[in-house]
């Protein structure tokens, strides 16, 4: 009775206290705890989330001992009768298996969703439904770079479908629910918030990862992360974990970047990315700074790669890339996943920034896949040597040593007859040039972006910046193989 009267009271102070002042009270108050209960959402979509379960067979590559009974012993017949098949005396295979999830996206034709990883490198892939059904699997397509995969199999039996949502509508804080198989058991439900979004954790060149808290372990990779209205936004793939076991640090591939890739396996049984031909590098405050940019944004062209879709000269080293097929592009890693997004063939509008001025180009993008090839650079040997005839004429600019470019220097620094402008001899270990991390070797092309060819052109240009008032000098380095960078050093 006690207790009943003492939340009477407590009941009663809280209303005359909401009545005499109602615009205090919180107005998140009745959602605090999260939604009331997703039985009703989970019951509809847990026969479309499957286990797959996948076998390797590997060979351990060394011959195994055969067991033999001690010397003059009567049992040697019956060692070798009952280890005869037993792998002795030859390499032995061994089978690894592993588990993982995924999801049907059309029950018609039996495809279904899920990571690389899970099936990478597998004999046999096998799906596990949640009535206990199993059906074996064919891989249609797979791509590493978004570490997606899509299977088909052939439905003896109505199978259940989920639909793929928009992710990119989801904010941070939408409730979202996970399904999957966590170390093997089966068939899981977990309920969390997006607690972030764009996540990079430099798992490929694409990542754009839907952050969440809801419980995500080994064995959920390739499973749904579905919206409150039971539709996918996500494919959980990666977890932060000291342990091994979820700390509510989960990442999920967004249906936005995933949608394209899944068509394209669907279609093609690989993927079919457009390509630009650049190589790029970060624009930081003291590139933008050398550029005249107002902010630090885009993408910094380092490169054109011969024989790409721009070595037309639609688009040249030491452009700034800001906006995409009407995209923006506000970092670097906003480009690669914008041109990859786009069908190869298409022409679209670059916009750039050129010697302090904005400029649209047409460009018609290529394939990566092919593009790939070109782009891979040779390795040409070093023998470590910084030392050149001493006849040859230097200049010490910044802490470092220049020099022309001769016959003798390529030689010297296995410097590729492609590449053109002034060797660096030496760096100062304590001059700003050495912590950009440049060094002997490396050819001086452009500084602010006009080309030097001797040691005194570097040296002018220097003592240009310096009257302009400038603060860093923008370098377009070239490698020993050609490859371009732009660093800034500090002209203090």
């Amino acid at each position: 009775m006690r207790n009943y009267r003492f939340r009477a009271v407590r009941t009663a102070i809280a209303a005359a206290m909401m009545m005499a002042s109602p615009a205090v009270m919180p107005v998140y108050a009745q959602s605090s705890s999260g939604p009331a209960s997703v039985a009703d959402l989970a019951e509809g979509l847990l026969d479309a989330v499957v286990n797959i379960s996948t076998s390797q067979n590997l060979d351990s590559g060394r011959a195994q001992p055969r067991m033999r009974a001690p010397d003059g012993s009567p049992f040697q017949d019956f060692f070798d009768e009952f280890f005869q098949d037993r792998g002795g005396e030859g390499p032995r295979n061994r089978k690894v298996s592993s588990l993982g999830s995924g999801f049907v996206i059309d029950a018609e034709e039996g495809i279904i969703v899920t990571n690389n990883h899970v099936i990478d490198g597998a004999d046999d892939i096998e799906v596990n439904f949640a009535d206990g059904s199993k059906l074996k699997a064919e891989l249609i397509g797979a791509d590493s770079k978004t570490d997606l995969a899509v299977l088909k199999v052939t439905p003896v039996k109505p199978l259940t479908e989920v639909p793929l949502g928009a992710s990119d509508t989801m904010r941070i804080g939408d409730w979202v629910m996970a399904i999957g198989n966590p170390f093997g058991l089966g068939g899981t439900v977990t309920v969390g918030i997006i607690s972030a979004r764009g996540r990079d954790i430099n798992s490929g060149p694409y990542d754009n990862f839907i952050q969440t808290d809801a419980a995500i372990n080994r064995g959920n990779s390739g499973g749904p992360l579905f919206n409150m209205n039971g539709e996918v936004i996500g494919i959980n793939t990666a977890i932060i974990s000291p342990s091994g076991g979820s700390i509510g640090i989960g990442f999920a591939v967004p249906t936005e970047l995933a949608l394209n890739v899944i068509n394209q396996l669907r279609e093609f049984g690989e993927t079919r990315r457009g390509w630009l031909g650049v190589r790029i590098q970060p624009v930081t405050d003291d590139i933008a700074e050398s550029l005249g940019m107002d902010d630090a944004k885009g993408a910094l062209v380092a490169g054109v790669i011969r024989g790409g879709p721009v070595d037309d000269g639609s688009i040249e080293a030491g452009d700034v890339i800001i906006r995409f097929d009407g995209k923006e592009v506000d970092e670097m890693r906003d480009l690669p996943r914008a041109v990859a997004e786009s069908p190869v063939g298409k022409a679209v509008d670059v916009v750039v920034i050129r010697k302090g001025e904005e400029q649209t180009v047409k460009v018609t993008l290529g394939r990566l896949e092919d593009g790939e090839k070109l782009a891979d650079a040779g390795e040409v040997g070093d023998d470590g040597s910084t030392d050149l005839p001493e006849t040859l004429t230097t200049v010490d600019v910044l802490g470092m040593t220049l020099a022309e470019l001769t016959d003798e220097g390529r030689q010297e620094f296995a410097i590729a007859d492609s590449v053109e402008g002034v060797v660096i001899t030496e760096v100062d270990p304590d001059s700003a040039a050495a912590e950009k991390r440049i060094e002997a070797g490396d050819v001086i092309v452009e500084i602010a972006q006009e080309t030097v060819s001797t040691p005194q052109d570097v040296s002018d240009r220097i003592a240009a910046l310096k009257q302009d008032g400038r603060r860093n000098a923008l370098l377009m380095l070239a490698g020993r193989t050609g490859e371009l960078r732009f660093v800034t050093v500090r002209m203090d």
